[in-house]
């Protein structure tokens, strides 16, 4: 199990993962709707990377082997690149050896937040960028290592909590298994729809808002569980009929262009179905609230999400949704997305407060070597352009804005 942070009023979700030979701790987001791991590196003066932000520094592990090749990712809000090397990897009790991560040396502003030095990918190798078959895929697929071939997250929300800090207890994270103390009843699984393993996806099936049932388009319907991004966004004609159904809504302008304002008087109700599940999965209406703009006016966490033509998602289903229930992430027989009740444990952690979690770093973790995850070596680089925003895409601007608005 790994503790997570809150950071900056529910915008994003970090945890603590160590790395090389003497391990050390590095605190990084974890996202299902990316699959690379990387990091900020020592040499980054002057990258859009601040200061008091820890950095990987190479000759500093005994482990560190480097690849010889560059790594380059761009999101639709930014990019990061430097190089790719391999070396130790420790988290959640378990350990890789050789796994390959970037250790990178320029960023877009804003794509980073003290205290955290990079991204851990959580989604498919078949995205990943690095061409490396990610840390928790490399645990799931060997034998016996795993108890269950799982992930699973509980997120706690301070949105709404009065004089919320910068970083906050932020809920559980556990690979391997799950955590009955913190849901009730039975886990929701819902498969992977066939040949859509690469981003977590699941076909958004039923869409209940203020009461009523919205339509959605058979073409348009598939969404990413994206622990990664903040929000949730979806194709605008469907978003727009989502703010139509709240009295009062309308579309906001400039800077929060894309976004809907509501009345901060109005009690709004979404659930959202996924699969063949006749279950539907409230959001609460503090955690739709993203944030409040005057006396009397709301901004609402779903936005229009541009459509871009690629391969991508039609919607990213972010912690607007998942910080509502309990989710599990199963690797085979068949690949799956669970969801299931909060426990009132869980529940009670909202808005809590009390000490941050501590990075820990295991004695004696179950370990494995990272083989057969090397990159093509015919190739230099490793690059992807992502023209739709997914995961930490979104991390950057959603940050932004929400810190912008709670100043």
């Amino acid at each position: 199990m790994n503790l997570l942070t809150n950071q900056n009023a529910d915008s994003s979700y970090f945890g603590s993962i160590a790395v090389g030979t003497p391990p050390v701790s590095y605190d990084v987001i974890l996202d299902t709707g990316s699959a690379d791991f990387w990091l900020a590196a020592s040499d980054s003066e002057g990258s859009n990377i601040e200061s008091d932000i820890p950095r990987f520094s190479p000759p500093g592990s005994s482990s560190f082997v480097t690849q010889n090749a560059s790594f380059s990712i761009r999101y639709g809000s930014g990019a990061a690149q430097g190089t790719l090397g391999s070396d130790v990897i420790q988290m959640a009790g378990f350990e890789v050896q050789n796994q390959v991560f970037g250790v990178v040396s320029q960023v877009s502003e804003n794509m980073l937040n003290p205290p955290v030095s990079g991204i851990l990918g959580l989604a498919w190798e078949n995205i990943a960028t690095s061409q490396v078959k990610p840390f928790w895929q490399v645990l799931a697929q060997t034998e016996g290592l795993l108890d269950e071939p799982v992930m699973a997250f509980q997120l706690t929300r301070y949105i709404d909590a009065p004089r919320v800090r910068s970083a906050e207890p932020g809920g559980t994270f556990t690979l391997g298994a799950t955590n009955s103390s913190l849901y009730e009843g039975d886990i929701d699984y819902q498969n992977i729809p066939d040949g859509s393993v690469g981003y977590w996806i699941l076909e958004m099936s039923s869409l209940l808002v203020q009461n009523q049932n919205l339509s959605l388009p058979e073409d348009a319907s598939f969404a990413a569980i994206d622990t990664g991004t903040t929000l949730v966004g979806g194709p605008a004609g469907v978003i727009q009929a989502i703010y139509s159904a709240i009295p009062g809504s309308s579309a906001a302008t400039g800077e929060y262009e894309g976004y809907y304002t509501y009345p901060c008087s109005t009690t709004v109700t979404i659930s959202l179905g996924f699969g063949n599940s006749t279950i539907r999965w409230p959001i609460e209406p503090a955690a739709f609230r993203l944030a409040r703009l005057s006396a009397d006016t709301c901004l609402g966490g779903f936005f229009e999400l541009s459509s871009s033509g690629s391969s991508a998602p039609n919607w990213i289903v972010g912690d607007v949704f998942l910080k509502n229930v309990y989710s599990v992430f199963r690797a085979s027989s068949p690949p799956a997305i669970g969801f299931a009740t909060l426990s009132s444990t869980a529940l009670a952690m909202n808005g809590e407060g009390g000490p941050l979690p501590s990075p820990t770093i295991a004695s004696s973790a179950a370990a494995v070597t990272a083989t057969g995850v090397g990159i093509d070596r015919a190739s230099s680089a490793a690059t992807r352009i992502y023209s739709t925003p997914m995961g930490a895409m979104l991390l950057a601007v959603a940050s932004t804005l929400i810190l912008k608005l709670l100043q």
